[in-house]
């Protein structure tokens, strides 16, 4: 892998050396397009929820109270900043630059899914719809929905893979002790794009009273934007935070990529820093060349799928593929729209990293650190740690940890061939 990494890192500095001059914090346009990707492609019962979605929005992001009551949240609930911690026996052992993670893992909660989770609550309150309803693959995203709605006094429902609630039992059941009610999805692949594919229905056929809270920068405008600016939150308090413990920029930020809200959060802050390499991770699976993966970034090609133009897992006939990753959180055959421009046009790379080398990383961790990861993070943290290995030992990586790993104890103890029962 490490020649790659280094194959890698030169291509980065040949962009930056040609450098790009688009606005790069200004997107999406007013139709909710980056570049040629985005956009809505819904239903037209679902163009007028949209622009209610979008009108109330972009009212609300410029409210003192509404923005006063988010960062209150954001505070005293979810208990943010999150750290920015040196794994400093974790860089000595790859020897070379320091190793920083960012915890979202030690969110309430336990991912940064609670940030965007928030946002989209309030949303909800302050425009009047007392359900909520919620797509869900890993679980944390409906564990995040069931805690706002408990917290606002919502009514929620969760969407949810039957495979990935089979590998994800502990969530399943706190979204159900935080009342919410768990709706599994058998169709398709029972997977994270089916999850999503029936709360699309559901709001359809409930759209006055219920707000969908989609959980990553997928899905139709203003989808990608607003939880963008929600998680956003993440990049501008890494970007500070480096800057006040090292007096300087990070050398490159990573992150793991499925739909790519986390790696959106924490890059976004950065873009304009064009010295800034900005590094998403795909899950590979079994390998890119097997096909079982859910790497579109790396392997897919353009299309529409719920509600937006982007790259995809599809056939050569445009049929959508069922895809693979040991995280469930990644197990999507998407990504967002923002992402798919920023490959573009250079200002962000895509790799992709397989099931073993997630495993060591998380393993890794584990043992040096004292931390477990979420398998999703730990993609982003393999690719991190043999980045490090190239570089010197001034230079500063940031991965964004974006969750933690509980809720894997079960996928882990099996491929150990231990029982929990």
């Amino acid at each position: 892998m490490t020649s790659t990494v280094e194959n890698d890192r030169q291509a980065a500095s040949e962009v930056r050396a040609a450098g790009i001059n688009e606005a790069l914090t200004v997107m999406p346009d007013e139709k909710g397009h980056f570049g040629p990707y985005g956009g809505q492609f819904v239903s037209e019962i679902l163009m007028t929820a949209l622009a209610e979605l979008d009108q109330a929005y972009r009212h609300l992001k410029n409210d003192k109270n509404f923005l006063a009551e988010f960062h209150h949240d954001l505070e005293h609930y979810v208990g943010r900043p999150s750290p920015l911690y040196f794994a400093e026996r974790l860089t000595k052992q790859m020897g070379g630059a320091r190793i920083m993670l960012k915890r979202e893992d030690l969110n309430h909660t336990g991912a940064h899914k609670i940030n965007n989770c928030i946002g989209q609550a309030l949303l909800a309150k302050y425009m009047g719809k007392p359900r909520v309803i919620a797509e869900t693959g890993a679980g944390q995203h409906g564990v995040a929905s069931a805690t706002v709605a408990a917290r606002f006094g919502l009514k929620c429902r969760v969407y949810m893979g039957s495979d990935d609630i089979a590998r994800q039992s502990p969530n399943v059941y706190r979204m159900k002790l935080l009342g919410a009610e768990v709706v599994p999805v058998t169709s398709g692949s029972r997977t994270l794009k089916d999850a999503l594919s029936e709360a699309m229905r559901d709001w359809v056929t409930n759209v006055d009273d219920t707000y969908y809270i989609i959980g990553t920068v997928a899905g139709p405008h203003p989808y990608p934007m607003l939880v963008r600016d929600f998680q956003s939150v993440i990049g501008i308090e890494a970007r500070a935070q480096c800057l006040k413990q090292f007096g300087t920029m990070p050398d490159a930020v990573v992150a793991c990529v499925g739909g790519g809200s986390n790696a959106m959060g924490i890059f976004y802050p950065f873009l304009e820093d064009r010295d800034v390499r900005l590094i998403g991770v795909e899950p590979a699976g079994h390998g890119l060349e097997t096909g079982q993966h859910a790497a579109p970034l790396s392997k897919g090609k353009i299309g529409i799928l719920q509600g937006n133009r982007t790259y995809l897992m599809q056939d050569s006939d445009g049929q959508v593929l069922d895809t693979y990753s040991i995280s469930a959180g990644l197990d999507y055959p998407g990504v967002g729209p923002e992402h798919a421009w920023l490959k573009d046009i250079k200002r962000a790379e895509y790799v992709a990293v397989d099931d073993k080398q997630a495993l060591h990383a998380f393993r890794q961790l584990n043992r040096l650190e004292g931390i477990l990861p979420a398998l999703e993070s730990a993609h982003g943290l393999a690719y991190a740690m043999d980045l490090a290995a190239t570089m010197s030992k001034d230079e500063i990586i940031i991965v964004n940890l974006s969750g933690r790993g509980d809720k894997d104890i079960p996928t882990m103890a099996k491929l150990d061939g231990i029982s929990l029962d």
